[in-house]
């Protein structure tokens, strides 16, 4: 699928000093834009094993500080990852959704400022 945004893309990784990165392109049909897909595809499938992970700890009656500090340190990079691939989605929706409505004031969604 191709649509023309217009907009930065915000990607799935940061610099090398913890910057986001940002892409510039008319397209989603492009090779970073391909790359970038893969690693939100791949970032969301390992927070969803690393809850499953968590879930087994936090269950277990006998775990120990030293392994709930482990799975906290885990839940932490997922999500921070998981977090960053919901903002970059939601902001191409936005896009997507001004340009075919032509006008957001009418999008019902609220924006993550809204929450905090």
């Amino acid at each position: 699928m191709t649509a023309h945004t217009n907009a930065l893309r915000l990607l799935p990784w940061t610099t090398l000093e913890g910057k986001p990165c940002f892409l510039s392109s008319d397209t989603d049909g492009g090779v970073l834009s391909r790359l970038a897909d893969g690693m939100e595809m791949a970032q969301t499938s390992r927070g969803a094993e690393v809850l499953g992970g968590a879930k087994a700890v936090l269950a277990d009656p006998q775990v120990g500080a030293r392994e709930l500090r482990f799975v906290l340190a885990r839940v932490t990079e997922v999500l921070g990852d998981v977090l960053r691939v919901a903002e970059s989605r939601g902001a191409r929706m936005s896009v997507s959704y001004e340009d075919e409505e032509g006008d957001e004031g009418d999008d019902p969604r609220l924006s993550a400022e809204a929450f905090g």
